[in-house]
């Protein structure tokens, strides 16, 4: 079974950028999942420091208002991956999943960890480059003219075990035949 994991798509993410383009072709993505009855679990990263904007129990931590109630489940996390001291793996094997997609913020931490930490746990994977979004820019790593979401999806691309796909390609794939 396949089953979409959307990552902190939180408020205090959300609200630092302009992600219109990204949070549309996630709820694309999610209702495509939602109209095939497929499970769509969201991660909540919780920070334990006031300073942080995923502070738990702040309001940069609720999830956002234009997706949130999409969720069939909600699970928390501390740490970059969501699988580390989570309840995510009880859950897909719950669900049998066996082939998870991702999208979600921020694409060089939380959804990088993820879909690294999915594949060694035996799962396919399929990254969703463009319904991922961050943060930080070129700028933040000194990179001049660093895209990151491509720079994050070629990495993975090139490990020749996680299938990197951008919106259009995720809909010829699995979309147009019905294979979600």
């Amino acid at each position: 079974m396949k089953a979409l994991l959307v990552i902190d798509v939180q408020n205090g993410i959300v609200n630092f950028g302009d992600f219109k383009e990204e949070l549309s072709l996630m709820e694309n993505v999610i209702k495509d999942f939602k109209d095939s009855n497929r499970p769509v679990i969201f991660m909540r990263h919780l920070d334990d420091t006031e300073e942080s904007p995923l502070y738990k129990g702040s309001v940069g931590s609720e999830l956002h208002s234009s997706l949130k109630d999409y969720a069939d489940y909600v699970l928390e996390k501390q740490t970059p991956s969501s699988f580390f001291n989570t309840e995510l793996s009880n859950t897909l094997e719950k669900l049998g999943v066996n082939h998870l997609f991702i999208t979600g913020f921020n694409t060089e931490f939380c959804c990088m960890f993820t879909a690294i930490s999915a594949f060694d746990r035996g799962y396919k994977v399929t990254f969703i480059e463009n319904a991922t979004g961050t943060v930080n820019t070129d700028e933040t790593y000194e990179m001049q003219g660093l895209d990151i979401k491509d720079f994050v999806g070629t990495v993975l691309h090139w490990s020749n075990v996680i299938e990197v796909l951008d919106y259009e390609e995720y809909v010829e794939e699995y979309k147009a035949e019905n294979t979600i």
